[in-house]
């Protein structure tokens, strides 16, 4: 028998159905433990933020519950090897599809909705927090993706934008489940205390504390928490109103900043290549799941300028089912994110913590202070400038 002849039957097997039907089965313990406690931590979440806290909208995030939940039984259980494989594809295909579907949640039509002024602020407070945060964490020598995330989390999107980045830049587990801490430490403690500090310093002022508010709390959720919170107390919606809009404006910025982060530790990683004989491939220039994630925002832009042109999304969907529609896939990927995340706790060791010590706490809180000051200091300037 030839060597060509027992390459074909050798790959014929491996894509035989016996074989695709076993590792599909090798996927599912694994799989389904992280889908448990996912659906676990999705409805802590929504106890906990809105049951016990009285919030409308929960300001704790699964994604958060499900690497600390993970993280406690898997130092408390050390995962049996069945499981492995499930957790291996949660942790890599659900999540990378999770980022991909987030992309429905940008729209450029929410960077027009806070006007000229507005996106000054907004630019100067996102170019700062990257800048400094990673100073910052130069200057305490943490490992220079952990600081990265730590910065992408609180100048865009909070855990979103380190879940989407992780992968981007090619982040250890360990490095991503930290970022993600800090930051929803930092930015829970900002939905208590902003408000209170929101109306002092800016004297009252609910448009202007709406846009301190939407630039300096991390997460969405926390954003509308903290907004929620000045409006009641204060009796100011419009607070709400331009939080939430700011947020959004933010967010569409993962679209500019994801990429050019997994392009820059991509060249990075060519110039290491190059420097040992190693080259580097042009999907890892730019993974396929950032174009995927590009590729839906692009479809939600095109589909919401159908809709304000007063027709219909693609011509099949009007406002009202377009809107249902993209819920519906931002829905998704917000429960595949939390069920990939699920698997982050499952397969990280506590333990490898023990060597960064509260140096990423001191960067997130030196982030979230720049961040807040800054934000401060540019709408002194520009607040009175813009109008919503």
């Amino acid at each position: 028998m030839s060597r060509a002849t027992v390459v074909r039957k050798a790959s014929a097997g491996k894509s035989s159905p016996g074989t695709m039907v076993a590792r599909t089965l090798s996927v599912l313990p694994g799989l389904v433990v992280a889908i448990l406690l996912a659906g676990v931590s999705i409805w802590l979440s929504e106890f906990m933020g809105c049951t016990v806290l009285g919030f409308a909208k929960t300001p704790i995030s699964p994604v958060m519950l499900a690497i600390l939940l993970g993280l406690i039984i898997a130092t408390a259980i050390p995962m049996p090897q069945v499981l492995q494989p499930g957790l291996t594809f949660a942790v890599k295909k659900v999540l990378r599809l999770g980022i991909i579907l987030l992309g429905i949640n940008l729209t450029i039509f929410d960077v027009f909705k806070l006007g000229v002024y507005g996106l000054p602020i907004v630019l100067i407070c996102i170019i700062s927090a990257l800048i400094l945060t990673t100073r910052l964490n130069q200057w305490l020598k943490l490992p220079d993706r952990l600081g990265t995330l730590i910065a992408i989390g609180t100048s865009i999107c909070g855990v979103s934008a380190i879940v989407a980045s992780g992968p981007a830049i090619e982040a250890e587990d360990e490095e991503v489940a930290y970022a993600v801490a800090v930051i929803t430490i930092f930015g829970l403690l900002a939905t208590v205390v902003y408000p209170y500090i929101a109306h002092l310093i800016l004297a009252g002022n609910a448009l202007q504390a709406g846009l301190w508010l939407g630039t300096s709390v991390h997460d969405t959720s926390q954003v509308v928490g903290a907004a929620a919170v000045y409006a009641d107390v204060f009796s100011a919606p419009q607070a709400l109103d331009a939080a939430t809009v700011t947020k959004l404006v933010r967010n569409v910025f993962m679209v500019v900043v994801i990429p050019l982060m997994a392009f820059y530790y991509a060249r990075k990683s060519r110039t290491l290549g190059e420097a040992t004989g190693k080259r580097a491939s042009i999907t890892s220039l730019l993974p396929m799941f950032i174009l995927g994630f590009l590729a839906l925002a692009v479809v939600r832009s095109i589909g919401d300028a159908m809709i304000h042109a007063g027709g219909n999304a693609y011509g099949l969907w009007d406002a009202p089912a377009w809107k249902d529609l993209y819920s519906v896939v931002k829905t998704w990927a917000g429960y595949l994110l939390v069920v990939a995340l699920a698997g982050v706790g499952l397969t990280t060791n506590f333990r490898s913590f023990r060597g960064l010590g509260v140096k990423p706490f001191v960067v997130g809180l030196g982030a979230a202070v720049v961040v807040g000051v800054i934000s401060f200091v540019v709408i002194s300037l520009l607040g009175n400038l813009v109008t919503m």
